[in-house]
């Protein structure tokens, strides 16, 4: 399939980003982990734990609150395709149903974040996201918006994927005028980056890293699996820590966004 030739947005859209993205801007709010700060919006409501009482010839499903040895062999294979999901602790998560959501999007799964017959087989055939860059166009962040991922890619290749919720293309009301709450798509840099809580107008922003005016890839505690931002990237709080202590998105970085 051709590859189509992103433009870089105008002047004009990113002087609109910084009007009307996650952050109005402002001065930089620096601090550290604040507890108790509320998400900008619902939470998915977690699955119920699984029964430990199984039907005969019926497979388990993984979800969150299981363990143990299956679960352990979730995580390792996530890993070994890229799906970030933290250490490997024999324990579904948070953190596991992210990578989870990010296994189906990729397969074109419905996003439910359960492991069963059509997860676990796209798991079995090592399906994973193909970067829209070339080789040859170096580091780079990819955000997917009609999948919904994110991505480290290294000359055309994906290394990392992370459960990415973007602009949920709603209209919302700020400062008495109605915004547009979408992710543009285009070719952007980091800026500006703040290591801790940002209390913007529009809601908390965890450590976030401004690439298009008050757009940002930040940590939330509530990513669902859907659309759902004010035009930021938002992943979990525990992918944004580990995006900063491994130095995956530092100043400069190259950030496309596309939707098709």
């Amino acid at each position: 399939m051709a590859r189509r030739v992103l433009t870089y947005v105008v002047a004009v859209g990113t002087a609109l980003a910084l009007a009307t993205g996650c952050d109005s801007g402002g001065s930089p709010n620096v601090g550290a982990p604040t507890a108790g700060v509320p998400s900008a919006s619902p939470s998915v409501p977690e699955a119920p734990a699984p029964s430990t009482s199984v039907p005969p010839g019926k497979p388990q499903k993984l979800r969150i609150g299981a363990k143990g040895a299956a679960v352990l062999a979730l995580q390792r294979r996530l890993t070994e395709l890229g799906y970030w999901n933290g250490t490997a602790d024999s324990e579904f998560d948070g953190t596991t149903r992210q990578a989870v959501f990010a296994l189906q999007k990729a397969a074109g799964l419905g996003r439910d974040g359960v492991v069963g017959p059509k997860t676990q087989k796209a798991l079995d055939q090592g399906v994973r996201p193909q970067a829209r860059s070339l080789p040859g166009s170096g580091y780079l962040v990819e955000i997917d918006l009609r999948r919904q991922l994110l991505m480290f890619v290294r000359d055309g290749q994906v290394d990392a994927t992370l459960n990415t919720s973007t602009g949920s293309n709603e209209y919302y009301s700020y400062q008495g005028r109605d915004h547009l709450a979408d992710t543009p798509p285009g070719h952007y840099g980091v800026g500006r980056q703040i290591d801790g809580w940002r209390h913007g107008p529009l809601g908390p922003l965890w450590r976030p890293k401004y690439f298009n005016g008050g757009i940002a890839v930040h940590g939330a505690s509530s990513v669902p699996p859907y659309p759902a931002s004010h035009g930021c990237a938002r992943v979990s709080m525990a992918a944004m820590d580990w995006i900063w202590s491994t130095g995956r998105l530092p100043r400069k970085t190259k950030v496309w966004v596309y939707a098709t």
